[in-house]
């Protein structure tokens, strides 16, 4: 929605000095002196008096005065009440990741393939949220920094897959690299940070990595940032696919579950966050819409203003229209004789011509 406006209307006032200027143009022509026997000097000039200097003139000083006055083109911009959050997903790539104890549409699946789906979804409900992965297995890298593109986003969690990183499942690391993802300066409230959290989703049980899971839970609540914690995976005995050397599958063996539910459990009462334990695709994404709801901001709408100045618009052409007035004026003194002829003394001595100023 945008609306033209004048920023300093009072100039306009100077447009009611035009008439006046005109008039005291006019009273110029009264008689200030006579000469005698002049009138033998006179001769039509070449070239007709024109109004054209006049006007260009006149126009020019016009559009100058509206310029003066500032008009400009308002929008008004209205950003609607949003919430969000910074966000870092630690997602477990190890091996145990394999295990198809999940079903989707009849069909067998592993867990990784349950969950990117659901956090795809999760990315895509969270608009207003920037949002970051990192990926751990026996050490944690940084996928994606913290990012409003969650188109991009999309496209490096479609890349994912189980092997990309050496086996193990370091928990503590991957906690402890998604903290740091996460300091913001500007975002911290004496120490604490403000506005953020984590998702750590895994299916196995601290073997790995230089940082213990409750050292970096120390860490997350020392920092005012909570930890939601999701184990993936049924419990008992659940089915691993096995691969021969041209990654073709081979067949399955059977391995017990080690989701460590009492330390995941921990890391999020520690930190204030949410424990959840998923064995199916219902459950994630009640576990993932349960996060949705629970960590939700509310920052207060603002509306402001977009103005784009105009004045220039009126500038350029009222200088060009006093330019034009001064050049057709000087054309046309250039063009009337410069010289006037002798004056002829026998000529009636009541002759006489008047000078107009």
């Amino acid at each position: 929605m945008s609306h033209l406006t004048l920023h300093d209307p009072l100039w306009l006032l100077a447009l009611a000095a035009l008439p006046l200027l005109a008039w005291l143009r006019g009273r110029r022509s009264v008689p200030v002196l006579l000469v005698p026997f002049a009138a033998a000097w006179h001769r039509p000039s070449l070239v007709a008096p024109s109004r054209w200097p006049v006007a260009l003139a006149f126009a020019g000083l016009t559009l100058l005065i509206v310029a003066l006055a500032r008009p400009q083109r308002v929008e008004d911009k209205r950003e609607v009440r949003s919430e969000g959050y910074d966000i870092m997903l630690a997602i477990d790539l190890s091996t145990s990741m394999r295990a198809e104890d999940f079903e989707k549409d009849g069909e067998r699946i592993n867990r990784l393939q349950a969950i990117k789906p659901v956090i795809q979804a999760f990315i895509e409900r969270r608009v207003a949220d920037r949002i970051g992965i990192v990926l751990f297995s026996g050490r944690a890298y940084t996928m994606a920094p913290l990012t409003f593109d969650h188109d991009w986003l999309a496209r490096q969690l479609a890349r994912v897959r189980i092997g990309m990183i050496e086996d193990g499942t370091a928990i503590g690391d991957g906690l402890g690299v998604a903290l740091t993802r996460l300091e913001q300066a500007k975002r911290d409230s004496g120490g604490r940070r403000m506005g953020a959290f984590i998702v750590l989703l895994t299916d196995g049980a601290n073997n790995r990595g230089a940082l213990q899971p409750q050292q970096a839970a120390e860490l997350a609540k020392a920092r005012g940032i909570p930890v939601y914690t999701i184990g993936a995976g049924k419990e008992g005995y659940v089915p691993i696919p096995v691969y021969d050397d041209n990654n073709r599958k081979m067949g399955y063996r059977r391995m017990l579950s080690d989701v460590d539910e009492p330390g995941l459990r921990q890391i999020a009462e520690t930190t204030g966050g949410k424990f959840f334990r998923v064995a199916d695709t219902g459950t994630v994404e009640s576990a993932f819409k349960a996060i949705d709801r629970s960590q939700k901001i509310d920052f207060q709408a603002k509306s402001y203003l977009i103005t784009t100045e105009l004045f220039w618009w009126l500038v350029a052409p009222g200088l060009a229209a006093l330019a034009l007035a001064a050049l057709f004026s000087r054309k046309l003194t250039w063009a009337r004789p410069n010289r006037a002829p002798a004056a002829s003394f026998g000529h009636s001595p009541n002759s006489a011509v008047t000078v107009k100023s």
